[in-house]
């Protein structure tokens, strides 16, 4: 935007009042005065309807001319110009809203206009050149994004003619509360203004280039789909990038709650993270037709979120928002935007939905949920350094707010990484993920995560009767978080139940298209015990493509060779295997796996023999 990036770094409190001012002493005044409407205020622009083209002619060049006058005492690199764009043409009218083709040309032609300058298309020229005493030039037909037929544009000049037409501004017009006026034959003036002439985000034009349905990389699902962009940190302060990422985060846990929804998980919408990717490219590659994109901006205690919700398949923008808060309302702000793209969607909620909205747990500190949302960070480093920071860092969430769900099963599932991944400390470790997760349950039975907590815990416990007990109970919530899907497949291909596995990784694995590698080992196994060995091997391999010296890979693939009776791929895989773990023992697997039926574990011994592994 022309001027606007550089006035909001070096005093965005300034300019924001400037605004403010200029659309309350000024603006808005005259559109009232004009007999006109404001439509919506959208960051900073703002788009009304006039049920006359001279009307709103007249508006424009007493806005414009005002604004030179209100600019004249102030240094260049202070001023705020507008352009301004108006144009006749067919709406449509939703509610106290207006959207279609004849708002879309008002915006280009806005667009087009000089800074402090006004573009009119030709149905507005033909209106009021023999009834405004103005100088309009003609700019000729101009080829306009989105827009089929080229469009003729007309320069309303600011010049002493103009200048005849401005009278006082009178502020009282604009406190009343004014009807709609009917729009004749759902045909309507509009006008759109902005500041420098281009607005921060346009919600009602096609901005973007529509997604091919045939480069899709999935089929679209049967429901609303979207997927949630990490928000771009707008504060200047790279340390604030971690509460950009947790607004995203948490949208997207919250979204993915919703039956009537299908969401993308975190782990494929964050893989754009940093990058210039096109709304196209995103929906195409993870198959959605919905994209949402924001940006975060805090100051202190003040915040600013700016979110839009396009469709991909016409690349128009379905909705779009500011949202200026202080940070204590910080679980209301996340509310509204949820509220909001549900209504956009126009997406039934359920009974049981509608109350879960009201029983978000509000009772968090605010102290407390900074510390998760940085120990979250901490966390998707995945290093054994920010592991330690993460863990350090929920704890201080717990002291905080002891009944803090998210951060017990957090802490719990890092307890038990500390055995299952990092090999430490298993008795003390699992006593600890077992304490907390109980916890979580404690405060709230309804998430399928503590619940999975639980059941991983007892397994290895060796705890049979208990685990499946707990598996049960998660999956009977039915979890649309895909790792908690991957995660009761990891534990249904542990209790003899693959066929089952095999369901919930393939519903993970559409929820995360660029799903961790570890997904495929799951699922290789779980082929695996139903005798499906050559679709075994080619999730395996698909997965030893992505983490090469990840030694169940190979582990598996020889078991599964093994199984086909082809003796030297299978001695191939176990020479890889030993290539990444030269200490690998069968005894040493045997201790460690809890397969729950015997049997199975029986048969992977077999053909790890046959592939020449060691005793």
């Amino acid at each position: 935007m022309v001027g606007y990036s550089r006035l909001m770094v070096e005093d965005e409190a300034g300019t924001l009042a400037a605004l403010r001012a200029h659309r309350e002493e000024l603006i808005a005044p005259k559109i009232v005065e004009h007999e006109g409407r404001i439509v919506k205020l959208m960051g900073d622009g703002l788009l009304a309807e006039f049920p006359s083209a001279v009307e709103a002619v007249r508006c424009a060049v007493e806005i414009q001319h005002t604004m030179g006058e209100r600019n004249a005492d102030l240094p260049e690199e202070r001023r705020i110009t507008y352009r301004i764009g108006i144009n006749i043409g067919d709406i449509v009218v939703e509610d106290d809203d207006i959207y279609g083709d004849g708002v879309n040309v008002a915006a280009r032609l806005e667009s087009l206009a000089e800074p402090n300058g006004i573009c009119v298309a030709r149905n507005v020229f033909n209106q009021v050149k023999d009834k405004l005493d103005l100088t309009i030039d003609h700019l000729g037909e101009r080829e306009v994004k989105n827009i089929a037929e080229p469009v003729t544009i007309y320069r309303v000049v600011l010049d002493d003619k103009a200048a005849a037409l401005v009278t006082p501004v009178v502020r009282e017009a604009a406190k009343g509360v004014r009807q709609r006026w009917a729009i004749a034959a759902a045909a309507a003036v509009v006008f759109f203004i902005a500041v420098g002439g281009a607005f921060w985000w346009q919600p009602w034009e096609p901005a973007v280039e529509p997604a091919s349905m045939e480069r899709m990389a999935f089929p679209l699902p049967d429901k609303p789909s979207i997927a949630v962009l990490p928000f771009a940190n707008m504060s200047g302060d790279p340390e604030q990038e971690y509460f950009a990422d947790g607004m995203a985060e948490d949208l997207i846990t919250d979204l993915s709650k919703i039956s009537g929804l299908f969401v993308i998980a975190r782990n494929s919408s964050f893989s754009y993270k940093g990058q210039q990717v096109k709304v196209r490219q995103v929906a195409e590659e993870l198959g959605v037709r919905y994209v949402l994109e924001g940006s975060v901006r805090r100051a202190g205690d003040q915040i600013r979120i700016n979110a839009q919700l396009i469709d991909a398949t016409t690349g128009g923008h379905l909705w779009a928002n500011r949202y200026d808060r202080d940070f204590s309302d910080i679980f209301k702000l996340q509310d509204d935007v949820i509220e909001d793209i549900v209504s956009a969607l126009a997406v039934e909620l359920t009974d049981k939905e509608k109350a879960g909205r009201n029983t978000r747990d509000q009772t968090d500190n605010l102290q407390a949920h900074e510390y998760l949302l940085r120990g979250r960070q901490h966390l998707e480093r995945f290093t054994a350094k920010d592991t330690a920071k993460a863990k350090a860092l929920f704890e201080k969430t717990i002291e905080i707010n002891p009944k803090h769900t998210q951060a017990l099963t957090a802490l719990g599932r890092l307890y038990y990484n500390e055995w299952e991944i990092w090999g430490k400390a298993r008795d003390k470790n699992l006593a600890r993920a077992l304490e907390l997760g109980q916890k979580a349950v404690a405060v709230d039975d309804t998430l399928a995560g503590p619940h999975l907590l639980l059941s991983q815990v007892h397994r290895f416990l060796r705890q049979k009767t208990e685990s499946n007990v707990e598996l049960n109970k998660a999956l009977a919530l039915d979890p649309k978080d895909a790792d908690t899907l991957a995660g009761l497949g990891d534990a249904l291909r542990w209790s003899g139940r693959p066929q089952e596995a095999i369901g919930l990784l393939q519903t993970a694995m559409r929820l995360d298209p660029f799903y961790p590698a570890w997904y495929e080992f799951y699922l290789g196994d779980a082929l695996f015990q139903i005798g499906q060995y050559e679709e075994a091997i080619t999730a395996l391999k698909r997965g030893a493509e992505r983490n090469p010296n990840y030694p169940a890979f190979p582990l598996f693939i020889a078991a599964s060779y093994a199984m086909l009776g082809r003796e030297e791929e299978a001695g191939a895989a176990a020479a890889e295997v030993l290539r990444i773990n030269p200490r690998f023992t069968l005894k040493a697997y045997a201790a460690h796996v809890p397969y729950i039926n015997e049997e199975d574990l029986e048969r992977k011994l077999t053909a790890f023999r046959t592939a020449g592994l060691p005793e």
